[in-house]
């Protein structure tokens, strides 16, 4: 067996996943994701995952540059456009508490209001930190669950 046996891999995982329920961080969404997987690619919820944090961490890098640009004028047009796909991405792999930011982020970008817009973006930046870590501690645990049963399971950062 790869580090942990199997028995506390999967106690580990059940641990991390009821934890990630009950603070909020994820919903039914993340659950339909898994589902999804199967032998015939087993790689699908690490995949659609690293692509989401991919794409996202260039929509986070967008909305901190509209905020902090030099100029008076903030395009809130843009930063909705921003937070729009940042929210349906974090709806569909289910991050909770990460949608609900971005809800409350897009709020402020339609009242122009600047300040709740960098309140929101400092909250967003905590949530979505804490989505990442947590995601790819479970990920992790995942794939020495696959090793120690036997699937190659390529690692990806």
């Amino acid at each position: 067996m790869l580090g942990l046996g199997l028995d506390r891999l999967r106690t580990e995982m059940n641990r991390l996943l009821n934890l990630l329920f009950n603070q909020g961080v994820l919903d039914e969404h993340f659950l339909q994701l898994r589902q999804l997987e199967n032998d015939d690619c087993p790689n699908f919820v690490s995949d659609v995952v690293n692509i989401y944090f991919h794409e996202s961490d260039k929509r986070l890098r967008h909305l901190r540059e509209l905020l902090m640009e030099k100029e008076l004028v903030t395009d809130y047009k843009k930063m909705g456009m921003h937070l729009n796909q940042l929210l349906g991405s974090s709806s569909s792999i289910g991050a909770k508490r990460v949608t609900t930011v971005c809800m409350a982020f897009r709020s402020a970008s339609h009242h122009n209001n600047r300040p709740r817009c960098l309140r929101a973006l400092e909250v967003l930046e905590e949530e979505y930190c804490y989505l990442s870590n947590k995601l790819h501690e479970l990920l992790h645990l995942e794939q020495q669950h696959l090793l120690a049963v036997g699937i190659r399971y390529p690692i990806q950062n």
